[in-house]
């Protein structure tokens, strides 16, 4: 058996070697940047597709505790930055979410409708709150850093 393996090595390596197009795909290059509000939302923009990720921030919903209702945009509505967009509910308190950008809303997370708690588990991922698609991609560069928002509670 091992006779045949050898005979069929020698046999593809004595084959004329062929040149092959290799085709290539366009790179692209994504940058996705997370920046920061002193009101504690979160937003992480996609520079490709021009749309933002709005979220409130981790330390927001410890300070808030067990989220039991979340108030969502409409789809299609046009903010402008610091407009008042929808609020979390918990059994603390309520509090505002503020547009931390304009745009358009694009898409909300109704998973919040179901799981309010959501927010609780994963605030800056799966508990995402709306997407907008930026009028003014220059807004993110004005929002602060993770350094500075966390500055901004701290002192």
């Amino acid at each position: 058996m091992f006779a045949v393996v050898r005979q069929a090595a020698r046999a593809r390596t004595s084959l004329p070697l062929r040149a092959t197009a290799v085709s290539r795909l366009p790179a692209y290059r994504t940058i996705v940047t997370k920046r920061y509000t002193e009101d504690h939302e979160a937003v992480s923009f996609d520079d490709s597709t021009g749309v933002g990720v709005v979220s409130i921030t981790d330390h927001a919903q410890e300070s808030l505790g067990d989220v039991v209702f979340v108030d969502l945009p409409s789809v299609g509505t046009k903010i402008n930055k610091g407009d008042t967009i929808g609020a979390v509910e918990s059994v603390k308190a309520a509090s505002d979410i503020f547009a931390p950008v304009s745009g358009e809303i694009l898409e909300v997370n109704e998973r919040l409708n179901e799981e309010p708690g959501l927010v609780n588990r994963s605030a800056e991922n799966d508990g995402w709150l709306c997407k907008i698609k930026l009028s003014e991609p220059s807004e993110v560069e004005k929002l602060l850093t993770l350094e500075g928002y966390v500055k901004s509670y701290e002192s």
